[in-house]
């Protein structure tokens, strides 16, 4: 339990402020780490705690993609980085399955650069 704390004060620390929602697995320490961080008045009281008792594995499943492309890297250096580079995969990928209403577009199997360059002349 005391890692699960220092995990959380971590990334509390980390990102300047705590957060307003955690999604907690199937693990008790960190249910219990969380209560009692809250009772400690590291997190605030209205922090909203759900869990979900399969997150890794979704976690796991829905970058399995993202995983294969950044393997070849050796590292973000920021989480800044990481951030912006893993958000526009994860857009080219929502572009490609549909979800934005451009099927008409056909991209379906085309590079990331193909796909901008279609998406950007379509709007």
């Amino acid at each position: 339990m005391e890692a699960a704390k220092a995990f959380f004060r971590k990334a509390i620390r980390h990102q300047g402020q705590p957060p307003k929602g955690i999604t907690l697995d199937g693990y008790a320490a960190s249910r219990r780490a969380v209560r009692e961080m809250k009772a400690d008045g590291l997190l605030p009281e209205d922090t909203k705690v759900q869990s979900s008792k399969y997150l890794n594995n979704l976690v796991e499943q829905d970058h399995r993609n993202i995983k294969s492309r950044t393997k070849v890297m050796l590292g973000f250096k920021r989480f800044r980085n990481a951030a912006i580079t893993l958000s526009g995969i994860e857009l080219v990928h929502r572009i490609r399955k549909g979800q934005f209403g451009l099927a008409k577009l056909s991209l379906k199997d085309t590079t990331a650069p193909a796909v901008w360059e279609a998406v950007l002349s379509a709007s």
